[in-house]
C-alpha cells in the first residue's frame, strides 16, 4: 500500500482492520484497544465518530461479499425515512447463488434480484427505492410493514401508484399481504407507533379518524391521533413523542380536563399496551361502548 493510501485510512470513517494493519497504520493490538470501534468482523470506525444506522449500513456493505444489497428499513433510513434505531440490524438481501454466512447485526434474506433493483453505494450496493419498499412489506407483520411504508411515503421516497403497479406484477411469497399493506398505508402518520396503532384498530374493524381536532365551544382544543367523533372517543399514543408538546394531552391536564368535561373519553395507548393488540382493541371498544 502506498504512502498516500496509508494516509487515506486516517480519513476514512470505516475501514478494514486487516488492511490498516498490513499498511502499518495500526498494529493488531490497536484493533482491541480504544482507538477504534468494531462494527462488523474486520470492519472498524475511529473512536469518536458518531455511530448511526447509516454508518453501520455502510460498514455492513463493506463487510459482506460482493452482491449483497442493503435494503428494506436500512435503505429507507439511508434515503431519509428514519425508521431504524442505530443498533437495529442492517437489512440485506442477497442473490440465491451468493455464498454468504449469517452475521451478527445483519438481517439477511435470500431472494432473486432483478436487473435495476440495486445500485452502487459506498463499498457495496443499495436497493432501488421500489426494491427497498418491496422488502419493507414482504414477509413482515402488517402493523410493522405499514408503519415503515407510511414513513417512506411521507418522505416522498416512492410514488404510491408506481409501487402499486409493481406489486400487481409480482408473484413473490407473501405478495398478497404486501398488497394489503399498501392499501392500509396513508403516508401521513407522525410516527411509527401511531401507524401501528391505526393498523391494529383498522384490522379490528374500527374506523378511526386520524389527526382529528377536538372543538369545545367552537374552539379547537387539541388535535388527537385518532378519534371516533360520533362517540366522542379519542385515542392517543402516549409514548413521549410530539412534534409540538403544546398539543400533547398527556402533558396538558387543563386541556384534557376541558375535553373530558365536554363528554370526550380519551384512551391513552402506551408502548406496553401497543405490544398487546387484543387488550388495546378491547380498551378502545370499551370506551366506544361507554
Amino acid at each position: 500500500m502506498s504512502k498516500t493510501q496509508r494516509a487515506g485510512i486516517a480519513h476514512l470513517e470505516i475501514f478494514r482492520g486487516s488492511e490498516a494493519v498490513r499498511a502499518g497504520f495500526l498494529v493488531a493490538a490497536d484493533l482491541r484497544g480504544d482507538r477504534v470501534v468494531r462494527l462488523f468482523r474486520d470492519v472498524y470506525t475511529w473512536a469518536g465518530v458518531p455511530i448511526t444506522h447509516e454508518l453501520r449500513a455502510r460498514a455492513a456493505a463493506l463487510a459482506l461479499p460482493t452482491g449483497a444489497v442493503v435494503t428494506g428499513r436500512s435503505a429507507a433510513t439511508v434515503r431519509g425515512a428514519q425508521v431504524c434505531w442505530t443498533d437495529d440490524p442492517v437489512h440485506v438481501v442477497a442473490p440465491l447463488e451468493l455464498r454468504i454466512g449469517r452475521r451478527t447485526g445483519v438481517l439477511l434474506r435470500r431472494t432473486a434480484l432483478r436487473p435495476g433493483e440495486c445500485a452502487p453505494w459506498g463499498d457495496g450496493l443499495i436497493a432501488s427505492p421500489l426494491r427497498m419498499a418491496l422488502d419493507l412489506v414482504l414477509g413482515r407483520p402488517l402493523p410493522e410493514s405499514v408503519a415503515d411504508l407510511d414513513q417512506v411515503l411521507k418522505a416522498g421516497l416512492i410514488d404510491r401508484d408506481e409501487f402499486v403497479a409493481a406489486l400487481r406484477a409480482r408473484r413473490d411469497n407473501g405478495i398478497v399481504l404486501a398488497r394489503q399493506a399498501v392499501q392500509l398505508a396513508t403516508g401521513v402518520a407522525d410516527s411509527i407507533p401511531e401507524s401501528q396503532l391505526r393498523v391494529h384498530l383498522v384490522l379490528a374493524g374500527l374506523e378511526p379518524v386520524a389527526q382529528h381536532w377536538i372543538e369545545v365551544d367552537g374552539e379547537q382544543v387539541a388535535q388527537v391521533d385518532f378519534a371516533f367523533p360520533a362517540r366522542k372517543v379519542a385515542v392517543e399514543y402516549d409514548g413521549g413523542w410530539r412534534n409540538n408538546e403544546l398539543w400533547a394531552l398527556n402533558h396538558d391536564r387543563a386541556r384534557l380536563n376541558r375535553i373530558q368535561a365536554a363528554g370526550w373519553d380519551v384512551v391513552f395507548v402506551t408502548a406496553a399496551l401497543l405490544r398487546q393488540p387484543r387488550k388495546l382493541v378491547a380498551e378502545v371498544r370499551g370506551a366506544l361502548a361507554r
